[in-house]
């Protein structure tokens, strides 16, 4: 995937199929739409000089073509109006609900998400991450019901998403883990409203980019490589540290805004136990994300002394803009709501 025309010919293809899928009036189309987007995708993850990248384009293409023949086969058996199944729609609801699950990685279809998203590039794990996430789950909330099958989905995403980064040293690997937390927050915004999962994405997306683009141009692959003081300086650290906080949903910053206001919605809809439980939960994703930024909280801590110079591109001005925007984000939103 050297030549630039052929990514432009895949990138606009990846688009079209998600937009084909989403603009559907028929479950066919909307099933042509995302074989599209994943055929798309996968040149765009293979890379001739990564055995690895090979590896994981190979782990996401079988995923999702057993995610896809079981969307199709749960298609047509509503197509045919089984009639065991038809009199409550319960199973036909629920089999497609988890083909589509299975294609965005929640819990517990979640299994190929951090292996697929720790052996990519950066570029791609933001793709995973967002666009690749859209189709399907604006497909989701057709079939989607307040019931007990998409209430354990979202917990044992959030549970899944908490419990799974703890461990690990990869960054890539704790973005996939925070990503699959983030999705039991958005399937349960869905339930509620589509306009809450819009608001819900759309923050999510411009906090996962700015951390993404700041690990992208530091060359960051590993929590180790994040202590030296060479590669990183404390200025970059710190808002690291800000846009990962924000990302975790602490209130003071942008993040917060979308968890509070599907808080305030599930507790109007009489769920406020999911509410407390859903919070409780994501408490354990800011403990890995502190330690991340660990380094920019306290004033001396342990160098490696023959940590390497790496070069680094050019610092954009974009970034520190976003990161002020995700400060002062949910001060100046709180501002407008009560003045409105």
């Amino acid at each position: 995937m050297t030549n630039n025309s052929t990514k432009l010919l895949f990138l606009s293809t990846l688009l079209m199929g998600t937009i084909l899928s989403i603009s559907s009036n028929s479950w066919l189309g909307v099933w042509m739409g995302l074989e599209i987007n994943l055929l798309s995708f996968i040149p765009m993850l293979a890379n001739n000089k990564n055995m690895m990248m090979n590896e994981s384009s190979i782990k996401y293409f079988i995923v999702q073509a057993m995610a896809s023949t079981m969307l199709l086969f749960s298609i047509l058996m509503i197509q045919m109006k089984y009639p065991m199944m038809w009199e409550k729609e319960i199973i036909p609801s629920i089999m497609v609900s988890s083909s589509l699950l299975l294609k965005i990685g929640a819990a517990p279809f979640h299994f190929w998400f951090p292996e697929v998203m720790g052996a990519s590039n950066w570029i791609n794990c933001l793709t995973l991450m967002t666009w690749q996430k859209i189709a399907p789950m604006l497909t989701l909330s057709y079939c989607i019901q307040l019931s007990t099958f998409i209430f354990s989905i979202t917990i044992l995403s959030i549970i899944i998403g908490a419990l799974g980064g703890l461990n690990q040293t990869s960054l890539r690997q704790i973005m996939a883990y925070s990503s699959i937390s983030h999705l039991g927050w958005m399937i349960s915004s869905l339930a509620v409203s589509e306009n809450m999962w819009e608001i819900y994405f759309i923050v999510y997306s411009v906090m996962s980019m700015v951390l993404i683009l700041m690990f992208k141009q530091m060359n960051l692959f590993f929590m180790n490589q994040i202590y030296t003081t060479k590669n990183v300086k404390t200025e970059v650290k710190f808002m690291m540290f800000l846009s990962l906080l924000s990302l975790g949903g602490l209130p003071p910053f942008l993040g917060f805004l979308p968890k509070w206001i599907i808080m305030q919605s599930l507790v109007e809809n009489n769920l406020a136990i999911l509410a407390s439980i859903m919070v409780v939960l994501t408490t354990i994703t800011l403990y890995y994300y502190m330690r991340i930024s660990f380094s920019a909280l306290i004033m001396s801590y342990t160098e490696n002394s023959w940590s390497m110079k790496i070069k680094h591109q050019k610092s954009s001005f974009i970034l520190p803009v976003t990161v002020m925007i995700s400060t002062i984000g949910l001060m100046s939103t709180s501002t407008l709501i009560s003045l409105y």
